[in-house]
């Protein structure tokens, strides 16, 4: 039974997401980032040293023994392989992949997370952060529009790359976009968002 530290967030529901649909039985350990003190309990630090969501302890390891891992990309990949599912078999196929999840960590995380402090968290708005950190979203949006014209899902197949963006694009509204100016995205963020372990995996934790 793997256990999961997580909360209600994009980075965490990637995983949630995964965890479901793999079907790997899971334990949800709910880490409230918002009071700023449950991230740094010492127990949880030996988990995730930096401190941060999603966490997960596997007591099934790679090597008979348990295993905590952190990163929500190297998460995905782990689990990926520790299942075989949802990463190419190809070598062209697994690099198509994580090249897209390395996009989503390195510039849909980071810029969107920004989109969200500026353009909703922070209470009195920001013109230049909110300009800055739409604008970059929006570029974003319009690479991924531009990919999926030609391709149903992110790689050749459904992958660990669509799980890893989907959440953030859940939050399309936070970022003041309109899903109806990129509509490859739109039709693949429906796609996505009809399958039944990530409804599941969206609503974790409960």
């Amino acid at each position: 039974m793997i256990e999961l530290y997580t909360w209600s967030t994009p980075n965490g529901r990637k995983v949630s997401i995964m965890l479901e649909e793999c079907g790997l039985p899971y334990n949800v350990h709910k880490i409230n980032i918002g009071t700023n003190t449950e991230q740094f309990a010492p127990e949880y630090l030996k988990i995730n040293p930096n401190g941060k969501i999603p966490g997960i302890v596997d007591p099934d390891g790679p090597d008979g023994k348990p295993i905590a891992m952190m990163e929500s990309g190297a998460i995905l990949i782990y689990l990926a392989g520790k299942t075989g599912k949802f990463l190419p078999k190809s070598v062209r196929g697994k690099y198509e992949a994580l090249q897209w999840l390395m996009f989503q960590m390195g510039g849909v995380g980071p810029m969107f997370g920004q989109a969200h402090h500026f353009m909703r968290a922070k209470k009195d708005e920001v013109p230049y952060g909110s300009e800055r950190y739409g604008n970059e979203a929006k570029r974003l949006y319009g690479v991924m529009d531009r990919h999926l014209a030609g391709t149903r899902f992110f790689a050749k197949e459904y992958s660990i790359a669509d799980m890893a963006i989907y959440p953030w694009v859940a939050r399309h509204e936070w970022h003041r976009v309109d899903l109806g100016a990129f509509p490859n995205v739109r039709r693949w963020y429906d796609a996505v968002g009809a399958r039944s372990a990530v409804v599941k995996g969206m609503a974790v934790p409960a």
